[in-house]
């Protein structure tokens, strides 16, 4: 039974991944609006439904990968080492995913998103929605470790500071790429932004909800 489990399993992730790389594909070729659900899922073979199954709005096709990262930030943060801050986790993963930058591939993927995003609107306002969900889970995880109250203002404020690092870096990134920056400028560009503005915050949160072992 477990083995038949497995196997849908990973039948269901190979489903998923083949229908977003389908879609972004698509994206590229032709730009995100113009493209429909419907062409998604004939070009992938599937159903409609199926790629709504998977992926609830045409929205959540493009941003599949970046919801990956925000997960991994959310991830490290819950289950860092005791004795390790909540910046500490946090800043971790970011500094780990900026040597791929200096990968040309890597630039041009990123710049062919950041043209995508800055001609829809749609994206944009479904990138806010994101982000705005991934803080108030991180800001749900601060207050439960550290025993805040639910609407404690002290989480939020915390969540939405890391957070705003990170977009701020995004931001940064998108900017660079589109100007031309690749390789090793552009990832030394990003090291050089992501620590100063980490050692910013070090200074008010360095010490703040520090794991008990």
């Amino acid at each position: 039974m477990s083995a038949d489990f497995g196997l849908r399993e990973r039948k269901k992730q190979q489903t998923r991944t083949h229908i977003a790389e389908t879609a972004r594909r698509l994206f590229v070729e032709r730009g995100f609006d113009p493209v429909t659900v419907a062409e998604v899922a004939r070009e992938a073979d599937v159903s409609t439904g199926t790629v709504f199954n998977y992926f609830p709005t045409k929205e959540d096709l493009f941003y599949s990968g970046m919801e990956l990262f925000e997960e991994r930030l959310l991830h490290a943060v819950r289950g860092r080492p005791a004795g390790e801050s909540v910046l500490t986790a946090f800043q971790r993963v970011v500094l780990e995913g900026i040597p791929r930058l200096a990968r040309d591939d890597t630039a041009e993927l990123i710049a062919t998103a950041a043209t995508i995003i800055g001609s829809s609107r749609s994206l944009q306002a479904r990138e806010r929605e994101l982000i705005a969900n991934y803080t108030e889970e991180l800001a749900s995880l601060v207050a439960k470790e550290t025993n805040r109250p639910a609407g404690d203002v002290e989480p939020m404020a915390v969540a939405a500071a890391l957070m705003g690092v990170q977009r701020a870096l995004v931001a940064y990134v998108h900017a660079g790429v589109l100007s031309g920056r690749r390789g090793a400028k552009l990832s030394a560009g990003v090291r050089s932004q992501a620590k100063r503005a980490f050692v910013r915050l070090e200074q008010g949160l360095g010490d703040y909800a520090v794991k008990g072992r």
